[in-house]
């Protein structure tokens, strides 16, 4: 059997555990990030960057290499209104940010980028093909993982164990951490339409009686977000192909003729929405970030924000204890339990945000019984254009951003 010790495993190879992993490992602290899958590639990773991560990455020293990575940009939020004008209602370009805008960059190219760099760190450990099993115990606390690889099972002490696995957290159900969760009235088929038309900067929301769609510019096709009944993926690939195309057709008639480069459902994939958090983000043992302390709904596309900002609060906060080797064989409760107190506002915030969105806005407008976004509002915005900032600095950088610390900054 596979046997070895860390001060720190991080179960999860996504945004928020390659990010502990770096920061963690230029403190000198010695980290394994364990990640179940051969490679970075997903059927739904959420694509956006927003300003305070591009923030983080020119901290980190990686801008130049992000920024050289295949991209597109979008710089508004824009609306439609029922006389066929458009208004921004979110302005990315007026922010005080050094990037002041969302890049869609494919995430495992994201990801690839910092596994990259944290490989250089000689205290930085990425096993691949590693996939948890459960937790060790002793002394009454959680002391490290079980895994299966392809070299067979294993196991590897830790004195801390991070939960960056997902939603559906192995680590956190073995720690006996339950999440609470938040009624969604629907879920996400995510997909691409292909065009040849030259998009501009800018997100547009298509909200109607009878449907929502969100539509991201890239590079030779729109990224399209689909919305509808929760638990309908059967009905909708039992309606079948023409009945679908017709459907986005009626919400993104711009591009009405070329949604027939959607060839198949199968190229259509569809996401469970859930919106929950923990009430306890950690157990003796074990601290979640990320999706595992609180998963959330694709609107605004803050989930991989938000988890970045776990990972840069908590590597400020335990890296230096961890460096000194101060929670060997001992759980600090009131260090860890920091790292929540910390995040728990701005996750409360912007999830408070989008539960009023779906119970005003969008469940509405996938049940056909309204939804539409007051055209006072979209009135109010046309008039006083600089109130966009607001919703741009809520979605870009959120309620508490965070810095990465100065001992992993390059200069």
């Amino acid at each position: 059997m596979d046997t070895a010790e860390t001060t720190y495993v991080v179960v999860g190879g996504g945004p928020a555990g390659l990010v502990l992993g770096l920061l963690l490992a230029r403190a000198g602290v010695r980290v394994t990030v364990l990640e179940k899958h051969a490679d970075f590639l997903r059927d739904f990773r959420g694509d956006t960057v927003h300003p305070s991560t591009l923030t983080a990455l020119d901290d980190l020293g990686l801008f130049e290499r992000f920024d050289a990575l295949p991209q597109s940009r979008v710089s508004r939020v824009a609306l439609p209104t029922s006389t066929g004008e458009t208004v921004v209602l979110a302005d990315f370009g007026r922010l005080r940010e050094p990037h002041p805008y969302v890049a869609m960059v494919p995430q495992w190219d994201l990801l690839d980028l910092l596994a990259e760099e944290a490989g250089r760190e000689p205290a930085f450990t990425l096993r691949r093909e590693h996939e948890v099993t459960g937790v060790l115990r002793s002394g009454g606390r959680v002391s490290g993982v079980g895994f299966r690889s392809p070299a067979g099972p294993g196991r590897i002490a830790a004195d801390l164990v991070v939960a960056c696995d997902g939603r559906g957290s192995v680590v956190r159900r073995e720690a006996g951490l339950r999440p609470r969760s938040f009624p969604v009235g629907f879920d996400v088929w995510w997909f691409r339409v292909p065009t040849s038309r030259r998009l501009p900067e800018a997100l547009v929301p298509r909200v109607g009686r009878g449907g929502a769609l969100i539509a991201i510019p890239r590079e030779g096709y729109l990224q399209v977000a689909l919305l509808g009944r929760k638990g309908s993926d059967a009905e909708v690939r039992r309606e079948g192909l023409e009945t679908f195309r017709a459907r986005v057709a009626g919400l993104l008639p711009d591009v009405a003729d070329e949604v027939g480069g959607v060839r198949s459902l199968d190229e259509v994939k569809v996401l469970d929405v859930r919106l929950d958090r923990l009430r306890r983000w950690s157990a003796p043992g074990v601290l979640c970030l990320g999706d595992a302390a609180h998963a959330m709904s694709p609107v605004g596309g803050v989930g991989i924000n938000l988890a970045v900002q776990d990972a840069i609060a908590a590597a400020r906060i335990l890296a230096g204890p961890l460096r000194e080797g101060a929670l060997h064989g001992v759980w600090p409760a009131a260090l860890v339990a920091r790292v929540q107190r910390r995040r728990r506002f701005p996750t409360v915030v912007v999830q408070g945000v989008q539960r009023v969105l779906h119970r005003r806005v969008l469940s509405p407008a996938v049940e056909g019984t309204g939804g539409v976004v007051p055209d006072l509002a979209l009135r109010v915005l046309r008039r006083v254009p600089a109130l966009a900032r607001i919703p741009a600095t809520f979605v870009g950088v959120g309620p508490r951003p965070e810095r990465v610390p100065g001992w992993a900054r390059v200069s």
